[in-house]
């Protein structure tokens, strides 16, 4: 589309406020904070993407008001006053690219930890305790509300001084929301009871904050339209909701989500993953926009640049977000300006970037490992000052990507596949039909090779003569592994892996058993299939929770479909060995804990350990080779290229990533790849 038609590059006049366009990121926590502060890593994660054209970046999804909303995703603490600068550097710099920034705030009740922070007793308006975090909250009294009160205001007034374009106040799942619904506020008046007492608490904070930063500065909510809970407030009280915010006129946007968070599924479905519905809350949104009549904003798996598109030009949504969609691809703005939309990477639902924060870690990208680590890793390739041969053994994820960023360079690439198509263990992911948007990490990277003229030998068993014919500079051993299942003390011939499962090639059993020893997608996508086959599936781990390598969101909707087909989860229960007898396979089952031996007899057993590296070419590559295959950490992590003797044309480096070196994930795999091409 022509960008000076384009819905989404037009310009939204919010109060004083000009927003470029109509695409904004919406406030999320990627949990890259350094005590609590948003130093280097956070200041150039939003940087990126404001040079890349994004009219709106609203950073610190909940930023903390009170001492005792202690940060149980990393969140920055807008109780301190030391948060101003930090926030200061970060707004400017935004600023310098025309990107306007505002900020959450909120304070978390009921939704942290009782151990975390000053260890100071959650709170809410009830004694309610919510499933996700666990914490059994003391039942707010007065003087708690008059200091949160008072601990929004301050936080306001730092964000002003901070130079933020406005802020937003988080109401779903935190403790706005918890005075709202009636499930959470066990209350008496005035702040407890009917609607209008238990909207109290927020336009009383509401007032105090436009008192305090005056009329100019932007204020709005984002909230739940609808809890879609039992006992919970509904569309129609969602609404009267939405009304009463506009007509307080103390605000001057609405943020419209829907549903609730309070346990990992109704969390994923109100930020829904992959294979899932896309944008399942937009005509939710664009409903509550066309009841007021008000700027309205929404996000939630709104991937992809035509249905965002659809969203404004319908008239839906005044601003619509695209969190996920700018943690793959930072330059989507820039890109449509452009006239490059096909290039932009696609967002694949994955989730890793939630999962990881809910499992304590930093929002990581699965497709773009530069996401997050902006400060030493590039979104856009440098080209190399001296041209080389590269030969990539391989086209999983972990070789498209070597072969992508090698061109990029500047670099001539040849890519050995022995299968017909690229894809690697991805192809196989895909076979699961929730899983099918991880195609776009392949399709993505072959597309770019294509167009930097790599050369693609697919059906290609490469041997070292093969490699050598190349007369290559650089190669690159990204040849992954094959399913490990030889971990039984006897019997091991009797088992399948859950490759063999997923793949078609052997067909389910009857009565089986899933033994899973590492805790990943391919098990509960074998279990999928088996338990879809109508067999009796117990899925067996000596862990003591299960999958935690898929983690919470993603493991939701595996969860919703083998609960429906009865299948039986077993944890802290080892396998250690199988027999055949007359009836079946006796399968023995122990524990490290110790003391305990149990049998299952069944008809087939399957087992998930992983992978072992397939590394035969690597080692009949390695005594020729000019580095021997030693990589030098210490230049790798200071992004410095790998030392080498020799000109071109006389020897080869060799190296390998990705499942080649040990079992790990799609993230990786990619990881590795960019971070040692990106240098040679």
């Amino acid at each position: 589309m022509n960008p000076e038609n384009d819905p989404l590059l037009q310009p939204f006049q919010l109060k004083h406020l000009r927003l470029k366009n109509r695409m904004m990121i919406t406030s999320h926590e990627p949990a890259y904070p350094e005590d609590g502060m948003p130093k280097a890593k956070y200041r150039a994660y939003h940087v990126e993407r404001a040079k890349a054209g994004i009219a709106l970046t609203m950073t610190a999804g909940s930023a903390t008001v009170s001492r005792d909303s202690p940060p149980v995703f990393n969140n920055i603490l807008a109780y301190k006053d030391e948060v101003v600068p930090y926030l200061k550097d970060m707004v400017d710099a935004c600023h310098e690219h025309g990107t306007a920034v505002m900020i959450q705030l909120t304070h978390l009740g009921r939704r942290t930890g009782w151990n975390k922070g000053d260890w100071l007793p959650a709170l809410s308006p009830s004694h309610e305790r919510e499933a996700a975090h666990r914490a059994f909250p003391k039942k707010m009294e007065d003087w708690d509300i008059a200091r949160i009160k008072g601990d929004y205001v301050a936080a306001a007034q730092r964000m002003q001084a901070a130079g933020m374009d406005g802020l937003e106040i988080q109401a779903y799942g935190h403790l706005m929301d918890q005075f709202w619904s009636p499930l959470t506020n066990h209350l008496d008046a005035p702040y407890g009871g009917s609607m209008d007492n238990r909207l109290r608490f927020t336009f009383e904070v509401l007032a105090d904050i436009r008192k305090a930063v005056g009329p100019d500065f932007i204020l709005g909510v984002r909230y739940t339209g609808d809890e879609d809970l039992p006992g919970g407030f509904g569309p129609q009280e969602g609404l009267e909701i939405s009304k009463r915010l506009k007509d307080s006129g103390l605000i001057d946007f609405l943020n419209v989500v829907r549903g609730h968070i309070d346990t990992d599924a109704g969390l994923t479905d109100l930020i829904p993953v992959q294979g899932m519905r896309s944008s399942p809350h937009l005509e939710f949104a664009g409903a509550i926009r066309a009841a007021t009549g008000f700027p309205t904003f929404h996000a939630a798996k709104i991937q992809d640049v035509t249905t965002a598109r659809f969203a404004i030009e319908s008239g839906k949504l005044d601003m619509v977000g695209m969190t996920r969609a700018h943690m793959a691809d930072p330059h989507i703005v820039h890109k449509m300006i452009q006239g490059r939309e096909d290039t932009i990477r696609p967002c694949v639902g994955a989730n890793f970037c939630l999962d990881r924060i809910y499992q304590g870690g930093e929002a990581y990208c699965l497709h773009n490992p530069a996401t997050g680590r902006e400060l030493t890793m590039p979104h856009s390739i440098p080209r190399a000052l001296l041209k080389r041969k590269v030969v990539v053994v391989g086209a999983g994820p972990a070789g498209v990507e070597a072969a992508r960023v090698a061109s990029a360079r500047g670099h001539e690439v040849v890519v050995l596949e022995a299968a017909n198509k690229p894809g690697g263990q991805i192809r196989l992911t895909v076979q699961s039909p929730r899983r099918r948007e991880m195609i776009g990490i392949i399709d993505w990277r072959v597309a770019r090779c294509e167009e930097a003229g790599v050369q693609f030998h697919y059906n290609t068993l490469a041997d070292r003569e093969r490699v050598l014919a190349e007369r290559p500079d650089v190669v690159i051993i990204a040849t992954g592994g094959l399913p490990h299942t030889e971990i039984l003390s006897s019997g091991n011939e009797l088992v399948d892996s859950t490759w063999d499962i997923i793949s078609g090639a052997i067909k389910p059993g009857k009565n089986v058993l899933l033994f899973d020893d590492a805790g990943d997608h391919a098990a509960l996508q074998a279990a999928d299939v088996v338990a879809a086959s109508g067999a009796h599936l117990e899925v067996m781990t000596p862990d003591r929770s299960f999958a935690p390598e898929v983690m919470a969101m993603n493991l939701v909707p595996y969860m919703r479909s083998l609960q429906k087909l009865d299948v039986t989860f077993t944890v802290t229960y080892r396998l250690s060995h199988v027999e055949r007898t007359p009836d079946g396979l006796l399968a023995h089952v122990g524990s490290d804990y110790g003391g305990v031996h149990q049998t299952r007899l069944v008809d087939q057993v399957i087992i998930n350990h992983g992978t072992r590296p397939l590394d035969d070419l690597y080692l009949d590559l390695k005594a020729d080779a000019l580095n021997t295959g030693a990589v030098d950490y210490d230049a790798l992590l200071a992004g410095k290229p790998q030392p080498h003797s020799g000109d071109v044309g006389q020897g080869y480096q060799l190296f390998r990533i990705g499942d080649a070196v040990s079992a790990r994930n799609t993230h990786a795999a990619i990881y590795d790849a960019l971070r040692l091409v990106k240098d040679l």
